[in-house]
This record gives structure tokens, sequence and C-alpha cells, in this order.
């Protein structure tokens, strides 16, 4: 080997130890033995347990690992829990439609994108990482039940034992977990900032997904003006944010309050639900391969309606949110 060649391998090896521990710690390892994964894959087939306040186990795992497929056939108005490393109370409890991106009824099957959607069934390939083991339940909260599914539930629940965290290419901390961090029928005033997750430590946003409920419905343009709001990050601590969107249509990667009045389900973000005349929507907004990273500490914040500069944006009424925002979180280095 020429003496050219073994000086750019060693610079290259020095400026990769130089790197912060946060940036070395995201990057995918090359090689593994794959002799250690080992998928393991539960279902359970048309099976009567549906019944209201009656939390029941579909699955339960020892070790260490990684979730990556669920898939459910029941009563939508049921929340799924997954409790990860023996949680007494689940760090992920999800209503079965705002889970899969929708709210509202959503739209006609089928929709969805890679990650998540509904084919008849709602499934997502989310990565829910666990470090000793992990728990998937579901629980009724009502007692009317779908007329077609009853009590009955149908499920698949996929993982990997020692499967790696790799979210849009980067690998994250082994320490990392997916924490839901959720808002749920919040009415906000007109212009009022409000908050959609306050998280210390380290860690990245993976995902958000919103419904929201304007109050006027006068059929009139102005009535969205609450989607006028700005989403906004507040990264390690900062009293100044990262604006993330110019307005709230904008961060699901619509423009002028969804203007074009149709449906879209990309992997990056889509459009589920939108009534102009009754004014609601709902839409959901992935951040793997657009990453929002911080070190110590993340406060995410959407408005009803803007006022930048002294000028408020079209009149804004008051709205009522119910917003998921899921968040890869780990211990600050």
């Amino acid at each position: 080997m020429n003496s050219l060649r073994m000086a750019w391998i060693l610079r290259t090896l020095s400026l990769g130890l130089c790197l912060p521990a946060s940036v070395r710690a995201a990057t995918p390892t090359v090689a593994q033995d794959l002799t250690t994964l080992k998928t393991f894959s539960v279902m359970g087939k048309e099976e009567e347990i549906l019944d209201l306040g009656k939390e029941v186990e579909l699955l339960k795992r020892d070790g260490k690992g990684c979730l990556t497929h669920m898939w459910f056939a029941l009563d939508e108005r049921v929340r799924i829990r997954v409790y990860v490393d023996g949680e007494k109370q689940a760090s992920i409890d999800m209503a079965l439609d705002l889970g899969h991106g929708y709210g509202f009824g959503g739209p006609p099957d089928p929709f969805g994108s890679p990650k998540m959607g509904r084919y008849g069934g709602q499934f997502n390939n989310y990565q829910i990482p666990y470090g000793n083991g992990v728990r998937v339940t579901v629980l009724p909260v009502t007692k009317v039940f779908d007329s077609v599914t009853g009590r009955n539930a149908w499920w698949t629940i996929r993982g990997t034992e020692n499967l790696p965290l790799v979210v849009g290419g980067r690998r994250l901390p082994d320490t990392a977990r997916l924490r839901l961090h959720s808002l749920e029928g919040y009415k906000a005033k007109q212009l009022e900032e409000f908050t959609l997750c306050d998280v210390k430590g380290a860690g990245s946003i993976y995902q958000v997904t919103m419904a929201v409920q304007g109050e006027r419905k006068s059929g009139d343009w102005k009535d969205l003006g609450y989607m006028e709001g700005c989403v906004r990050a507040y990264l390690n601590g900062s009293a100044k944010p990262e604006y993330l969107s110019s307005g709230l249509e904008d961060y699901f990667l619509g423009s002028g309050y969804f203007h074009q009045n149709q449906l879209y389900f990309g992997p990056v973000a889509g459009l589920t639900h939108v009534d102009k005349m009754a004014n609601n929507f709902s839409a959901y907004r992935f951040h793997d391969d657009d990453p929002v990273f911080f070190q110590t500490g993340l406060k995410l914040t959407c408005r009803c309606g803007e006022e930048i500069k002294g000028r408020v944006f079209h009149d804004p009424g008051s709205a009522t949110y119910s917003v998921y925002t899921w968040v890869y979180e780990w211990p600050p280095p």
C-alpha cells in the first residue's frame, strides 16, 4: 500500500474519531452478526376479547429488540398501548385512528404511506425499540362496537431481537426509545401558542399527526385562518424558535389552506381528511428523512393563527386540536 493511500486512510479515521459523540452514535453500523437477529411474530384470529374498559394483552416479549410492524382489524374505538422495559404507564398510548395518521373517520380505504395506513385493517411499521421487554395491549373505550367486527379482534405484531435502531439511514443510540406525546381535544384561543411536547434530554422528532376542528363554520375561507399558525421548535433550551413551517398546512406540505381540496398520502406528509364547510382536517408529517435533532431539550409548539411583526393574519378564530407527537429520546451526551 503506497504512502499516500495510507495517509488518506489515517486521516479519514482521525476525522471520524473527532466527530461529536452524538453524531458518531447516529452513524449506521456497516457490519453486524446476523445470527443474533431473531425475528418473532404473533397473531390473533377472530378472538372475542373486546370489552369496555378491559385491557387485553396482545403481545409480551422479554429481552432486547425492536418492534417493526403492527396490524389490526378491530373496532376503531379502542386504544393501543405499548409498554417498554417494564413500564407501569405506557409510553405509547394511542387511539387507533390518530395513531395511524387520521381523524374524523379518515379517507375511504385504501390509503397509506410506507410507514402506516389503513387497507381495511390499520397497519404501522414504526420502529419501537426496547431494552429488556415489551408488551402491547388493546383497551376498548366504548361499549358500542362496530357492527362488522363486533367484539372480535384480529392482529399481527412482529419484531426482531437485537435489531439496531436505524431511522432515516441514521443509527440511533441503543438507549433511544420512541415516546408518544399526546394532546387530545385541546381548545386553543385565537393567537395562542401552545405546547405539543416538552422533552428533556436528547433526541429526534419522528412524526406529528394532527386533527383540528375550527370554531367558525360559515364557509368563508377566512374562517380557516387558524391554519396561519407556524410550527416552532425551541431546541436545547433556546428562547428563540426554529420555524418548521410558514403556516400549519405548510407544515404538512400543503398550501393555501389545502386549496386543492384533495387528499394525498406521501412518504413525508399526507392529508387524510379535509372538509372546508365543516372546517376540519387531519394530516401527518414524518421527520425521519427531514431530521430535527436536539441534545439538551425540545419544546415543540403550534399557534392558533399567527401574528408576526405586529401583523395578524386573517382574523383567526379558536380551534380544537388533537395532536400526536412521536419522538425518539435518549439521555443527553
